[in-house]
């Protein structure tokens, strides 16, 4: 079983700062911790025990850090799982101040943080995001694999990824959604995370939604809000620069894994050249791109642009970049309409297809590459 090296790095900026690192479960959270911070405290409130012992007695935790200050150095204290005990928060908040103790948080629902107005730190805490597996990170990586799979860590290299994927949205999409009472009627619930993966990628229109799901829009909104806070789905905005061509006015959905979104969609084998395979292919590139400006700390917007006639360009980061995605194996002009529109108005440094082109081509100032050598060159921060 491979051990992978993630690209995010938070050891340095540990000692000085202490920080919330939420991701959803089984992303790799703890064992980046373990490897990051071998000699470091850790308190995980997954154990019952330790979770019990706590909850009767949260100044605990500074009773045992001062016992042994000298032993613990400049290292940080792990807590893992925090929003199951908020409370906490302000131990954690007075150890900081008091002692200069530095913390890392972890938490796969920040909205139970959020909402139930714990303690955020006020600053004291910076936040950090880890997400699923990408390319960078995993030696002879499969795109096909990724593509019917997803990449989520214990998932992508799993002998049965079906089976575990079918676990993963069972016990946690749903069971623990309703554990953490982040919804009423599980139900409704379960039927729309359907739906979620079914227009994964696509415009999000509430009212349709709630006349094929017969779930009111009011509810549809929590719910898409509820993944998002979860870290389960995001929304990707329209580009608004344009002026003569404008956007229209609705949000992209994206759920966070691939795999999970084959699942909940009851998606079959993907093969390449499929429009299946098209589908996720875009979703596999979001995810990278996604994952890229969180983990570099590139404030650049993450977009996507379409006019009221359908014309269209996948993601187009700040003012920059703009990129179009093509499972295509011969990409030709006719896939190059809506670069070329919105290029009227937007003067981009870079226009890139990424594609399953063999070798990289120049079309114009359209430069076409091989989805390898876009990922060789995302990772290698030549964008």
């Amino acid at each position: 079983m491979n051990i992978f090296q993630r690209v995010l790095d938070i050891s340095e900026e540990s000692r000085r700062k202490s920080i919330f690192l939420f991701g959803p479960r089984q992303t790799g959270k703890t064992f980046l911790l373990n490897r990051l911070f071998p000699d470091s405290p850790i308190y995980s409130l997954l154990k019952s025990d330790e979770f019990l012992r706590i909850s009767q007695r949260p100044q605990i935790i500074r009773e045992e850090l001062l016992a042994n200050r000298e032993v613990i150095g400049n290292k940080p204290v792990i807590i893992d799982e925090i929003q199951k005990l908020p409370f906490l928060l302000d131990e954690v908040h007075y150890m900081i101040e008091e002692y200069g103790i530095t913390f890392v948080l972890t938490g796969s629902s920040p909205r139970k943080l959020k909402r139930g107005s714990a303690n955020l730190l006020g600053g004291r805490a910076r936040t950090r995001h880890l997400f699923p597996l990408v390319s960078h990170e995993v030696p002879d990586f499969d795109i096909v694999r990724a593509c019917n799979f997803g990449m989520i860590p214990s998932i992508y290299q799993s002998d049965e990824p079906v089976e575990d994927l079918k676990s993963y949205c069972g016990n946690y999409l749903q069971e623990e959604i309703q554990a953490e009472g982040l919804v009423r009627r599980i139900e409704n619930f379960s039927r729309f995370l359907e739906t979620a993966a079914l227009v994964n990628g696509e415009l999000v229109n509430m009212e349709s939604l709630s006349s094929d799901t017969g779930i009111p829009s009011n509810s549809l909104r929590e719910y898409f809000s509820i993944l998002e806070d979860t870290l389960i789905g995001s929304m990707l905005k329209p580009f608004k620069r344009a002026v003569h061509r404008k956007a229209i006015s609705k949000v992209k959905f994206y759920l966070f894994d691939i795999g999970v979104c084959n699942i909940l969609a009851k998606r079959g084998n993907i093969h390449p050249k499929s429009t299946l395979f098209g589908n996720t292919f875009e979703h596999f590139i979001y995810n990278e791109l996604r994952t890229y400006l969180s983990y570099y700390r590139d404030d650049r917007s993450l977009s996507f642009w379409r006019d009221r006639y359908g014309n269209e360009v996948d993601f187009i980061i700040g003012d920059e970049i703009a990129i179009e995605v093509k499972a295509s194996y011969m990409v030709s002009s006719k896939h190059l309409k809506g670069l070329r529109l919105i290029s009227e108005e937007i003067p981009f440094k870079h226009k890139i297809v990424v594609s399953m082109d063999p070798t990289p081509r120049l079309i114009d100032d359209i430069l076409i590459l091989p989805y390898k050598e876009f990922l060789s060159q995302l990772w290698n921060r030549e964008f």
